[in-house]
């Protein structure tokens, strides 16, 4: 918190959109201060990077559990587990591990990202179409999904279901990290991240976007996660909301739908 305050005097305030220190010691410049922590390369996220290369066991573990949702328990005799928990890299919470706060969350997804992202085909195929995605400044978050269906159609469709349940969110991302970088941000919902259902919050020039992402288990599934989806809309005062589905159903409709529920619009984009 405290670097976060220094970063809102010293970076934040005096900005074109934050002109003086009311306008930075606002959500929006939270935002803007977390954004450039995150950017800067700083001592205690190269000991986090350097950790990760001499524990590929800690790798892994945090890796599955950011990309993959899975639920791995804290114990007191694992090593790995216990110098990782001393520097405060994660947390045990209800006896299950989870890295300690949203920006090293952050961190690590981008670190991972990275890894793939030279020579990736859904990296690559993002950037050569970023200008379709930006329009006056805002972020088309309808055009991006869309464009991503097409091609995830293309490159990823023929692929088997354990694959696609294992790395989905990760394409996705792999997709959305090169259209906002620079001038994005965004962050997992540790509430909502597991093996079935993740939302991804976008922040893009002071408009937030709440993609969630899902493998289609059924439609009683889908009208729950639509529901879930429009609760936690609620709670960031939005009015539209998006879904993105992975689908192994072989008489699934794939392509986008709009629908309403209650007062919430919702592009449903089915893969």
């Amino acid at each position: 918190m405290s670097g976060i305050c220094k970063r809102l005097d010293e970076n934040v305030a005096g900005m074109e959109a934050f002109p003086d220190r009311a306008a930075a010691w606002t959500g929006e410049g939270v935002v803007e201060a977390v954004k450039i922590i995150e950017h800067t390369r700083m001592p205690l996220f190269e000991d986090m990077i350097k950790q990760l290369k001499d524990y590929p066991e800690l790798k892994e573990i945090l890796r599955s559990i950011l990309f993959e949702g899975a639920s791995i328990p804290f114990n007191d005799y694992n090593d790995v587990l216990n110098l990782a928990k001393m520097f405060d890299y994660i947390k045990s919470v209800s006896g299950r591990v989870e890295v300690s706060n949203r920006i090293f969350e952050v961190v690590l997804y981008d670190y991972f990202l990275s890894e793939e992202a030279v020579g990736n085909a859904t990296n690559r195929d993002a950037e050569l179409n970023r200008s379709q995605f930006i329009s006056d400044g805002r972020l088309d978050m309808e055009a991006l999904l869309c464009k991503f269906a097409e091609h995830y159609s293309c490159v990823y469709a023929d692929n088997d279901q354990r694959f696609v349940e294992k790395y989905a969110r990760k394409i996705f991302l792999l997709y959305l990290k090169p259209v906002i970088n620079g001038t994005g941000n965004y962050y997992i919902e540790a509430q909502t991240r597991d093996a079935k259902r993740t939302d991804i919050v976008v922040d893009y020039r002071g408009e937030q976007f709440v993609v969630e992402t899902k493998i289609w288990y059924g439609p009683k599934y889908n009208e729950d996660g639509e529901r879930q989806l429009c609760e936690y809309l609620e709670q960031l005062h939005l009015e539209k909301g998006y879904m993105l589905t992975f689908s192994f159903n072989r008489n699934k409709k794939t392509g986008v739908r709009q629908t309403v529920v209650g007062d919430k619009q919702l592009w449903e984009i089915t893969v």
